[in-house]
C-alpha cells in the first residue's frame, strides 16, 4: 500500500494516512437530497471524492465508499407539494436521474447509495439512547439534540457555542432549550410521510440519518468522511455530537475532507439560492471529460468560480491539447500500430515513460493535487511533441509505452474515457437503482408506480422477473425489448 497525506480539516493539518484496519479503508461522503435537478456544484464534490476513491484502490486499499441519500427533508415535501407529488416518489425519480447523470460523469466508484428513511429502526433507537443518556429531550411531539450537553461541540467548525446560530435547516420552534440545539425527531404535519416512534408519529432530522447509516454500515468509528466545505457546520458538526454521544467512543472520523465551493460570480452554487448552472445541460454542451477536466484542474480544496461561457470553454481547450497525442496513438494502434515492428523510444524518453505513472502518483499522494497531476501529464504532452513527425515509425511497444501515463489518468482521474460506441457499458449501477426504486414503491403498496419502472425498464431493454421478494433482471434479446 501506497502512504499518503491529506489535508484532515479537524486538526487543521497535513496528515499521514494511516487507516484503522489496514488495508480496509471506511469512506463516507454526504450526498444528494433529491429535491430538484443535480447542479454543476453537487458534481464537484462527486468527481473529488470519486478520484480519492479510485486513487485509493489503485494504491492497494480496499476502500468500502458510502454516500447517503437524504430523501426526505423540508425542501422535499415542499416541492412535491408544488408538483403534485409524493415527496419521496420525487426523490426517487430526481436520485434516478442524478445516477444517470453520475454514469456519464464517469463516477463510478461509489459501492452503496443508502436512502435515509430505509434507515428510520436506527434513528429512533439512536434518538431513544440520546434521549436515556441526557443529550436529547422531547418536546411537542419533537426530539431536540441539547448542544450544551456535549462539550466538545464546535471542535470540527471552530466556532464557540455562544457564537453559533441556527443553519438554513436547523430548526427554531418554541420547543428549543436554547437557539443552537436541532432537531432529530421531528414532528409530523398532516400529510407527511411519518413514522411511529415513543414521542408521536414523526421523521428524522438532518444530521442523525446520516449518523444512523455510518454507525450500522461503519461501526462506532471509522476512516474517512467527506462533503462540500458547506456542510462542516451544522451539519458535520452534528454528525460528531451524536455519533460520540450514543457510543461514547470517539473520534468518530479519522480524516476529514472538505471539497471547496464551487461559486458563480463569486457567489455559493445552490439550489435554495436559485443560481444553479444544470449537470445534465452541461453534460449535453460540454461532454462529461471536459467538466471532469475544469473541476480537477484545480486543487479540491481552493474555491473554484465559474463563468457562464469562459470556464468550460477554456476547459475544453486546454483539454483538447491533452488529448491530442492520445488521439494519435490510439489511431496508429488502432490501424496496425499494435502489432508494427518499427522504431523503440530513445532510452531516455523511455525511461521518462516508464517513471511518469510513479510520479503521477507521489503528486496525487500529497492530499490528492490533481492540479500538480495534470501539469505533469501537459509536461508529458511537450514532450511527445518532439515525436509529431515520426509516430507512424514506432513500434507497437513504443506506442504503449507513451500511452502509459494517460491509462494512470484514465484509471485514477477519470479522464481520456474510450472513444463513445463501444458495447461495453455497464448498465448495473443503473439498474440496480431502478429495481431499489420499484422494491420501495412495492413495500408501500404503490403497485402502479411499481409496475411503471417495471416498463420503463422493459423499453430500455432490461426484463425484470419477481421471485418473491427478490428481482432479478438480464438484458432482453435484440428486437425482443
Amino acid at each position: 500500500m501506497r502512504r499518503f497525506q491529506l489535508y484532515d480539516s479537524l486538526s487543521r493539518s497535513t496528515r499521514l494516512f494511516v487507516p484503522i484496519t489496514p488495508p480496509r479503508v471506511g469512506l463516507f461522503v454526504c450526498g444528494l437530497t433529491p429535491y430538484a435537478d443535480a447542479h454543476i456544484g453537487h458534481a464537484r464534490t462527486a468527481v473529488t471524492f470519486d478520484v480519492v476513491a479510485r486513487a485509493l484502490r489503485r494504491w492497494g486499499y480496499r476502500v468500502f465508499y458510502v454516500q447517503n441519500v437524504t430523501n426526505l427533508d423540508d425542501h422535499m415535501i415542499e416541492r412535491g407539494g408544488q408538483e403534485g407529488t409524493e415527496p419521496l416518489l420525487l426523490a426517487e425519480r430526481k436520485f434516478a436521474a442524478y445516477r444517470a447523470s453520475m454514469a456519464r460523469l464517469g463516477v463510478s466508484s461509489v459501492d452503496l447509495y443508502p436512502f435515509a428513511t430505509d434507515y428510520v429502526p436506527e434513528i429512533l433507537a439512536q434518538t431513544k439512547a440520546l434521549v436515556e443518556k441526557g443529550f436529547a429531550y422531547p418536546s411537542d411531539g419533537s426530539v431536540y439534540y441539547e448542544v450544551a450537553k456535549f462539550a466538545n461541540y464546535g471542535k470540527l467548525s471552530g466556532q464557540r457555542r455562544e457564537e453559533q446560530r441556527p443553519g438554513t435547516r436547523v430548526e427554531t420552534e418554541p420547543g428549543k432549550r436554547a437557539p443552537e440545539d436541532f432537531v432529530i425527531w421531528k414532528a409530523a404535519h398532516p400529510g407527511e410521510p411519518s413514522w411511529e416512534s415513543p414521542w408521536g408519529p414523526g421523521r428524522p432530522g438532518w444530521h442523525i440519518e446520516d449518523t444512523a447509516i455510518t454507525l450500522r454500515l461503519m461501526g462506532d468509528r471509522y476512516d474517512l468522511h467527506g462533503g462540500g466545505l458547506e456542510l462542516k457546520f451544522p451539519h458535520h458538526e452534528g454528525e460528531i455530537a451524536l455519533a460520540e454521544a450514543t457510543t461514547g467512543s470517539a473520534p468518530l472520523v479519522n480524516y476529514w475532507m472538505h471539497a471547496g465551493l464551487l461559486t458563480l460570480k463569486g457567489e455559493k452554487m445552490a439550489k435554495s439560492l436559485g443560481n444553479v448552472v444544470g449537470l445534465e445541460e452541461t453534460l449535453d454542451r460540454f461532454g462529461p471529460d471536459t467538466l471532469r477536466f475544469f473541476y480537477l484542474n484545480a486543487h479540491y480544496r481552493s474555491p473554484l468560480d465559474f463563468e457562464e461561457g469562459k470556464s468550460l470553454e477554456e476547459a475544453r481547450e486546454a483539454y483538447g491539447r491533452l488529448s491530442l497525442p492520445l488521439e494519435r496513438i490510439r489511431e496508429e494502434l488502432r490501424t496496425g500500430g499494435a502489432a508494427r515492428e518499427g522504431s523503440e523510444l530513445p532510452e531516455e524518453l523511455s525511461a521518462e515513460a516508464e517513471a511518469l505513472p510513479g510520479r503521477l502518483d507521489d503528486a496525487l499522494a500529497i492530499d490528492f493535487n490533481t492540479r500538480e497531476a495534470i501539469a505533469l501529464l501537459f509536461g508529458w504532452v511537450s514532450r511527445l511533441g518532439e515525436l509529431a513527425p515520426r509516430w507512424e515509425e514506432l513500434s507497437g511497444g513504443a506506442l504503449d509505452a507513451l500511452e502509459s501515463p494517460y491509462r494512470w489518468a484514465k484509471q485514477v482521474l477519470g479522464l481520456f474515457a474510450d472513444p463513445e460506441g463501444g458495447s461495453d457499458v455497464d448498465l448495473s449501477p443503473l439498474v440496480e437503482v431502478a429495481l431499489a426504486a420499484r422494491k420501495r414503491a412495492r413495500a408501500r403498496g404503490d403497485f402502479a408506480e411499481a409496475d411503471r419502472i417495471r416498463e420503463e425498464l422493459r423499453a430500455a431493454g432490461v426484463l425484470v422477473e419477481d421471485e418473491g421478494e427478490r428481482s432479478r433482471w438480464r438484458l432482453a434479446p435484440a428486437g425482443d425489448a
